[in-house]
């Protein structure tokens, strides 16, 4: 049985005991989260649109953290002109309990 669901702006295909990182949620970790964007559901046999309006999906948080840095370079040739910008994108591991659909 798998789900797909959405938050921060992307779509995940998670099963139950999986673990994955989610764009950062302000949880601290040991809390639990209900995602109820459900896109789709697989248990035997694919349900989507009005047939999943009420399935959610429970995670408990694992940890909240950074990724690495992620370098980003600016650069226009013979101008002179370069600038360079580091960035770590803030991210929260969750580890899929249930799905209920």
């Amino acid at each position: 049985m798998y789900a797909i669901i959405a938050t921060g702006g992307k779509q995940y295909k998670v099963a139950e005991g999986d673990v994955i990182r989610v764009e950062k949620l302000g949880v601290e970790a040991g809390e639990t989260v209900t995602f109820d964007q459900v896109l789709a559901v697989n248990n035997d046999g694919l349900k989507v649109g009005s047939d999943v309006e009420n399935a959610s999906v429970t995670a408990s948080v694992v940890e909240n953290g950074k990724a690495k840095k992620v370098i980003v370079y600016k650069y226009k040739r013979k101008t002179g002109y370069h600038k360079k910008n580091g960035h770590r994108q803030q991210f929260t591991k969750v580890k899929i309990e249930k799905i209920n659909a």
